[in-house]
């Protein structure tokens, strides 16, 4: 997203998360750091810089209210959230209204970097088998299933069994746990999908060269995701790992088949 804004001359400002946001990453650039439960500092750098869009980028893990230690007005925005509802999507469609009360646009990463939004198609020269497919229509009924609960966006099926299904421990430790549950025969196929009626501006899946080497590590042999409802981070590079691995990526309709 950086490269991006530099790219296209786009002046811009990061609210660096502590303890998410990569301080590599920051250097040489424009940035403050601010705690995940300090929203009013957050808001505070916010009216200095005077943005006229946000965009949210990068892995967050949801923290426990006693990690989160929020202050008065994150606890104003996690009250109004919780009113209407308790996962995640719930969560931040409350806070993009904050920002809009504020007269601020958000827009989805895949808005102003090109290439990032999924596609339908095979990604590199792996392609999924007749059960893969298979597996991966059950998939995507699984996690639209939880989706529909605002509880996860991901699933992990082998031979039409459903190993896993993703809720707070995220991708990763869903995919691991998943392996280790693996039976004889041809391995198990990640799905990944966004919820029904899930805010597309923020928290779309994703899946990158982190999330292959994960499902190859595990045992798996494949990344399903739908078209238009996933972020691939640099698709070239991902691709290729995937050939590496021998991991299997495709790009699905709505519904997986």
């Amino acid at each position: 997203m950086i490269q991006a804004c530099r790219e296209a001359g786009r002046p811009f400002f990061v609210v660096a998360l502590e303890g998410h946001a990569d301080a590599a990453a920051l250097k040489g650039v424009p940035h403050a750091w601010c705690r995940l439960g300090a929203a009013a500092k957050g808001e505070k750098l916010l009216r200095e810089y005077d943005p006229k869009e946000v965009v949210f980028v990068g892995k967050v893990r949801r923290p426990s209210l006693k990690e989160l230690r929020p202050d008065w007005r994150a606890l104003k925005v996690i009250v109004k959230a919780t009113v209407r509802a308790l996962g995640d999507d719930g969560l931040l469609r409350a806070i993009i209204r904050e920002f809009e009360n504020e007269g601020v646009n958000v827009v989805g990463p895949h808005e102003l970097v090109k290439g990032l939004l999924a596609v339908e198609g095979v990604y590199g020269r792996i392609k999924p088998d007749r059960q893969a497919r298979i597996d991966i229509a059950r998939g995507f009924a699984a996690a639209k299933a939880i989706g529909a609960l605002d509880v996860g966006q991901a699933a992990v099926v082998q031979q039409g069994i459903v190993l896993g299904l993703e809720a707070i421990e995220g991708t990763d430790a869903l995919v691991a746990r998943a392996g280790a549950l693996q039976r004889k025969g041809p391995g198990g196929v990640l799905v990944k999908a966004p919820k029904p009626g899930q805010e597309r501006r923020i928290d779309l899946p994703g899946v990158g060269v982190d999330t292959v080497e994960a499902v190859a590590k595990a045992g798996l042999r494949g990344i399903a995701f739908e078209a238009g409802g996933a972020l691939i981070i640099d698709r070239a590079k991902t691709a290729a790992r995937a050939d590496a691995l021998g991991v299997f990526l495709v790009g699905m309709p709505a519904g997986g088949r």
